[in-house]
């Protein structure tokens, strides 16, 4: 006999919502990071994504992901007077933020382009 049976299924039904319930409070981290990326003013939890950005490995501001299509922000890399919104001066030193590179579970997801750079 099934561990199921007995009690017209309720064990079922408990066990199907305690998945379902774990399944939704696994998933509301994940969600929840997009929601801090604010296209209108152009920040990432209150990080203004233009000026000066260091490359690092370990205790970066913001997580990157490089796409190819659906972006977040259009970055065009400048040498300098990176001033308006998706502008990036890549720098070793006096970071205005720093940035991580990652393939997965990224912050914001940027386009790279050499022309109209911005919010999507």
């Amino acid at each position: 006999m099934s561990w199921f049976a007995g009690a017209g299924g309720c064990k079922h039904r408990a066990v199907r919502s305690a998945l379902c319930g774990c399944a939704l409070l696994l998933g509301a981290p994940f969600n929840a990071q997009s929601a801090d990326f604010d296209p209108d003013t152009c920040t990432f939890n209150g990080i203004e994504l233009k000026g000066k950005v260091k490359v690092v490995e370990s205790f970066p501001d913001i997580k990157v992901k490089v796409v190819d299509s659906f972006p977040d922000l259009r970055v065009k890399l400048k040498s300098s007077f990176a001033d308006d919104c998706g502008e990036w001066q890549m720098v070793d030193n006096f970071p205005d933020f720093k940035v991580k590179f990652v393939h997965s579970f990224p912050d914001v997801k940027i386009k790279m382009v050499d022309s109209f750079p911005g919010v999507t």
